[in-house]
C-alpha cells in the first residue's frame, strides 16, 4: 500500500533520528505486539471520550473512508486504498463525496431545454426521407 508522502517524510526522519530502527510501529525500541493493546494505550493518553462506546482501529477506518470522499478522491482509488469494495465504499461513505446529489441539485431548478422550429432555409432535412400522412 503506498504511504502518503507527509508520513513517508516523518518516518524517514524518525529512523534518521534513531526513533524507530526496524518495524513499521515501534514502542521503544520494540515492535508492537498487539495493534489492539498499542491503541488502547493511544486512546488513553489522548484521554478520548469513550462515552458513546468503543474508539477502536477500524475507527479510523471510517474517518479515512469519510475524508476521502470529502476531499473528491475518485470511489475506485479510495476504495483500493482502504480494501474495501467501491459498492461499500459509495453505499456507506459516498454521501460525504463533493458530487453526491450535483447533478439532481442542478437539474431540479434547471428550465426544461425547447426545441425551437426554424423556418424556411432554416429548416433542417430529416436523415431519413418520410412520406406525408396524406400521402397514405
Amino acid at each position: 500500500m503506498p504511504l502518503p508522502d507527509r508520513l513517508l517524510v516523518h518516518m524517514r526522519r524518525w529512523y534518521d533520528k534513531k526513533i524507530i530502527a526496524n518495524y513499521f510501529v515501534e514502542w521503544q525500541g520494540a515492535g508492537v505486539k498487539s495493534v489492539k493493546n498499542g491503541f488502547a494505550r493511544a486512546v488513553e493518553v489522548a484521554k478520548l471520550d469513550l462515552s458513546d462506546g468503543n474508539v477502536t482501529p477500524h475507527t479510523l477506518r471510517h474517518t479515512a473512508a469519510t475524508w476521502l470522499m470529502q476531499l473528491g478522491t475518485a470511489p475506485w482509488e479510495a476504495a483500493g486504498y482502504l480494501g474495501m469494495s467501491v459498492k461499500v465504499l459509495i453505499d456507506t461513505y459516498g454521501h460525504h463525496h463533493p458530487d453526491y446529489m450535483k447533478e439532481a441539485s442542478g437539474a431540479i431548478t434547471r428550465k426544461k431545454e425547447t426545441t425551437k422550429r426554424l423556418v424556411g432555409a432554416q429548416a433542417a432535412k430529416p436523415a431519413v426521407r418520410t412520406r406525408s400522412i396524406r400521402a397514405i
